[in-house]
């Protein structure tokens, strides 16, 4: 079993300066775990914590049923991809697949049959007799993988290992280690700041800012139900719309207000015990660039969730077009088709989707409703 258990984990550096606080989180034994959040925020303080490159400040910190908080990292049974790849520029691809085998004296033989099979599933077989600086940053990162498979460990780690090809073999590579997860059958701890990244390849995405979890979910209920702001913004592409607001009261429905217009929430989404409080008080609405539609009026089935909006600039993307718009002086971002016709200096008239809104607390920033 290759199960991580963080109980109340903490990071201290000299000076007393914390950078994990109390960090609880369960991996389970085969799970694709992504580390996410923006520089700073721990993500890869926590992964060196797993491989014991960083010493544990405080807590528990458990590999399957064992107690690694003072095990060096050679005996933790895992395996480390680095985001520099970190191979040995003077030994072929080859020797640096075995590197590690040969240290633990493992039979010459079993090593040869090790690095071949890695070398065959990543596809590099015809490159083992070549030295890195042959190598595209591409295949440096399949020898990087490679180097770490060979080792059959329980555990794999990633540290951003995609951040340094560009945004084509990126996008294969992505590919590629979710595949080789799936055929290894191994637990994947992966770090990264690239929410796309994330979004594609976890089974669970770990969302972290200043040393503290904002939140644990698969891809889609993090988009879906974020918890908080932070949440929000961070995940999805472009950034959700943060529109201020209040809400108020009109019978037995509420309504969320900016500027002149006044959009009325759907019943599915609370009544008196979950908006009553808010009314007249500021919040935030949450809107993601495609919950629009541009279509006519007639076409949206209602006029109270109609809004107009003033494009600053149309930015085609292809099949897409974004629209970056003010809205009652508030910038509004929006995904259309790319036949919508809209540029700069245009008006657009915009049907909210009701039933994808968000609504925070603007003081503490936790959502109210998804």
């Amino acid at each position: 079993m290759a199960n991580i258990s963080m109980r109340h984990l903490k990071k201290v550096y000299p000076g007393n300066i914390e950078v994990i606080p109390d960090l609880n989180l369960e991996i389970q034994d085969k799970e694709f775990i992504i580390l996410v959040g923006p520089s700073g925020c721990g993500k890869s303080t926590t992964l060196r914590m797993i491989a014991g490159l960083e010493e544990i400040s405080g807590g528990e910190m458990y590999i399957g049923d064992k107690l690694v908080n003072d095990v060096p990292p050679k005996d933790r049974d895992i395996a480390m991809v680095f985001q520099n790849y970190a191979l040995y520029p003077h030994m072929t691809v080859y020797k640096n697949m075995a590197f590690g085998l040969s240290l633990r004296k493992v039979p010459k033989d079993e090593i040869d049959r090790k690095v071949h099979e890695a070398a065959k599933i990543l596809d590099i077989e015809h490159l083992l007799n070549r030295k890195p600086k042959a190598l595209s940053g591409g295949q440096r990162q399949r020898v990087a993988l490679g180097r770490a498979m060979v080792r059959d460990p329980a555990v794999f780690l990633l540290d951003e290992p995609l951040s340094n090809l560009d945004a084509k073999l990126r996008t294969q590579m992505r590919t590629e280690i979710t595949k080789l997860h799936k055929r290894l059958g191994t637990t994947f701890v992966y770090v990264t700041h690239d929410q796309t990244e994330a979004m594609t390849m976890g089974d669970r995405i770990v969302v972290m800012k200043d040393g503290i979890i904002q939140q644990v979910d698969t891809p889609q209920n993090l988009y879906n139900e974020p918890c908080n702001m932070f949440v929000a913004g961070f995940i999805g592409s472009p950034q959700m719309n943060f529109i201020d607001a209040t809400i108020s009261a009109h019978g037995d429905r509420f309504h969320v207000d900016f500027g002149e217009y006044s959009v009325p929430i759907p019943e599915g989404k609370g009544g008196q015990d979950v908006f009553g409080p808010y009314v007249g008080k500021p919040v935030v609405l949450g809107l993601r660039a495609e919950d629009f539609r541009t279509e006519d009026i007639v076409l949206a089935h209602a006029t109270d969730n109609l809004i107009e909006a003033d494009v600053e600039i149309a930015e085609l993307m292809g099949a897409e077009v974004f629209l970056y718009t003010v809205c009652q002086g508030q910038k509004v971002t929006v995904k259309a088709p790319a036949r919508v016709q809209a540029k700069g200096g245009d008006k657009v008239k915009l049907a909210i989707d009701l039933n994808r809104m968000h609504i925070f607390d603007k003081e503490t920033e936790k959502v109210i409703c998804n």
